[in-house]
């Protein structure tokens, strides 16, 4: 019988994934997702990738915008944006399984050139679209390679350029050109954002951040925002919560000493921004998670 995408996925994740269903591969930006059972609302700043869904189904929100995607759909995020997701159909007799792949903007640059492909302006940096038959076979050729360890040194940078390359002429195209563009606004963009994060628990003067990204104060916040959603600022909040949220709950950490870690100088600003990011007092949602956790022991 001959192996499916799904197949080729759901047995990578069952002998690799952690704790949190995460499974990643010997092939750098390419991860296998796998649930037992609906999750919780998850909280991140994504990066640009594509997930394809081979299993279940899956709520993600960014904003107003709404997505709910499942077996042979693709989720493209083309930017660095707030998203809260959430599993919504899973079991242990049918999983949850998904493939993502972090999108290399060097590879699209390279690739858009080499098809001669204009950049155009596109809507929404979140999309939903049935998968292309190309990309799910350039997929499935990337997980066979797992199986031999000694070839992905080898192979996996042009197996990787090929799916970019079925992504970039499939449904997905326009919406991925511009990520490619040289020096463009979302390139810029994404050189402050890589700053914001590595940095983000320390003042970040948006002059800074600007220089960085060679635009001028005003017009960096106009793209900024336009790019992310978010102002600077804003950015910089919800990665602090983000990793606030993280430390409490998977690492015990306290809220107090949270707060101070991730960069905030007074707990009761950060108890504020918490709960209305979260909903919840961070001493509460961290209460609930454990009585949550004891339940389920």
């Amino acid at each position: 019988m001959t192996e499916t995408l799904l197949d080729a996925v759901r047995r990578h994740a069952e002998a690799h994934a952690d704790p949190a269903g995460v499974a990643r591969t010997p092939i750098p930006g390419l991860t296998a997702i796998r649930a037992t059972a609906p999750s919780d609302l998850h909280y991140e700043i994504s990066r640009p990738i594509v997930a394809l869904v081979l299993q279940g189904t899956k709520h993600v929100a960014m904003g107003s915008q709404a997505f709910t995607f499942g077996a042979g759909d693709s989720l493209l995020i083309t930017a660095d944006v707030p998203t809260v997701s959430q599993i919504t159909r899973a079991s242990s007799a049918a999983p949850y399984v998904s493939l993502v792949l972090d999108l290399d903007l060097a590879v699209i640059a390279d690739l858009a050139v080499e098809m001669e492909t204009v950049p155009v302006a596109d809507g929404s940096p979140v999309r939903s679209e049935p998968t292309d038959a190309e990309v799910a076979g350039a997929a499935l050729r990337l997980m066979r390679l797992l199986d031999r360890p000694q070839s992905v040194p080898v192979l996996h940078a042009q197996m990787v350029r090929e799916m970019h390359y079925w992504l970039l002429a499939g449904q997905h195209g326009a919406a991925i050109r511009r990520l490619g563009w040289p020096d463009g606004h979302v390139q810029r963009v994404a050189r402050a954002v890589a700053v914001l994060r590595a940095e983000f628990a320390q003042p970040l003067p948006v002059e800074r951040l600007a220089a960085v990204a060679g635009m001028s104060p005003s017009s960096f916040h106009r793209h900024f925002r336009a790019v992310t959603s978010l102002s600077p600022v804003q950015f910089q909040k919800q990665l602090r919560l983000i990793e606030a949220r993280r430390l409490m709950l998977s690492d015990g950490v306290s809220a107090s000493s949270a707060a101070f870690a991730v960069g905030y100088e007074s707990v009761s600003q950060f108890t504020r921004e918490y709960s209305r990011m979260f909903g919840l007092p961070p001493v509460r949602e961290t209460e609930a998670a454990r009585r949550s956790g004891k339940a389920g022991a």
